[in-house]
């Protein structure tokens, strides 16, 4: 039998990650080679003529598991019955603006597309936020859909978890796909926390702790974390441009682990409704460890935190409750 296809929604779909996910939804990397979906795509007035442009690439690539597109400047019609949500669409921060003036325009984005989920999503739909600042943007778009259970409202740090990873490939020269257990704690910002304390690496002669391989502390704990926390500047200033493609790519991995579960014995990180867990202030939006399996996540318990890193996870805990502050004061 073949599946009923789920409908995903894109917002922000015609700008430069929308551009990059869409054909990667399309074609069955975020879901499944045998699940078909159909995509809604939603952006704001002024960009219409370019969305309706990605819908005529979508056709022309004559993708066999894309059924549908709704491309669309309305928020309503863009939400209905959406399975899965990719909050892309956001207000980027633009020279000279204070952080308060794009938290307040975010919020006002955020509210008003919770409240078209809340009343129009599928039930159960599984809502990822990418646009910065994503963890804030995502506990925003939690109080204004208050029907969405909390465990389906995440957002992206996977895209940093995929950068550690690589990182760690790239000094051991090893494949990336044998590094795994990184974390990336807490805020998707320069202040989140990339730990490998409990990362390892599949070798021939079994797996080693990445501290053991690299054998070399003062670069983990220094220029390891800071390449990881400056990527996305970093890429900023070489191509002129962010980081799109790795952003869908990660996007993809998040979705698809979410729904389809996490390989035994690894671990992902995604941003999450914090429960206190590892003693992080309860009713942030904080990123953790996850296994993930049935479509459901669970955050990672009883490993153990070291005083280095403590201080790490407490300083991007803070900035997130400074942030929920700073949002919820544009909300007076």
């Amino acid at each position: 039998m073949a599946k009923e296809p789920a409908r995903v929604l894109v917002t922000g779909a015609a700008g430069q990650i929308g551009y990059a996910l869409v054909p990667m939804i399309a074609r069955g990397i975020m879901l499944g080679p045998d699940q078909p979906v159909i995509l809604h795509m939603l952006d704001i007035p002024p960009a219409a003529e370019a969305l309706n442009g990605v819908k005529m690439e979508l056709i022309d690539a004559a993708f066999p598991l894309l059924k549908g597109i709704v491309a669309t400047t309305d928020p309503v019609e863009a939400c209905s019955g959406v399975n899965i949500a990719v909050m892309v669409g956001g207000f980027p921060r633009k020279e000279g603006m204070e952080r308060k003036d794009v938290m307040s325009k975010n919020v006002s984005i955020y509210k008003s597309q919770a409240s078209a989920l809340e009343q129009h999503a599928a039930p159960n739909c599984k809502v990822l936020v990418v646009a910065n600042p994503a963890n804030t943007n995502a506990l925003i778009l939690k109080e204004f859909a208050p029907s969405i259970p909390e465990k389906n409202i995440t957002c992206l740090t996977r895209l940093d978890h995929n950068r550690a990873l690589g990182q760690i490939s790239e000094r051991l020269q090893v494949p990336v796909s044998d590094v795994k257990n990184v974390i990336i704690w807490g805020n998707h910002s320069s202040s989140q926390y990339p730990d490998v304390y409990h990362a390892s690496v599949v070798t021939g002669a079994g797996e080693k702790a990445v501290r053991q391989l690299v054998a070399d502390d003062a670069w983990l704990d220094g220029e390891f974390i800071t390449t990881v926390q400056q990527r996305g500047a970093a890429i900023i200033k070489a191509r002129k441009l962010s980081s799109a493609l790795s952003a869908a790519s990660s996007a993809c991995d998040h979705i698809r682990d979410w729904v389809l579960g996490t390989p035994k014995g690894t671990w992902v990180s995604m941003g999450v409704y914090s429960d206190g867990s590892y003693d992080v202030p309860p009713g942030i939006i904080y990123s953790y460890p996850v296994t993930c399996e049935n479509g459901s996540w669970s955050i990672v318990q009883g490993l153990p935190i070291n005083e280095f890193s403590r201080k790490k996870l407490d300083a991007t805990a803070n900035e997130l409750v400074e942030e929920k502050a700073l949002a919820y004061s544009c909300l007076i």
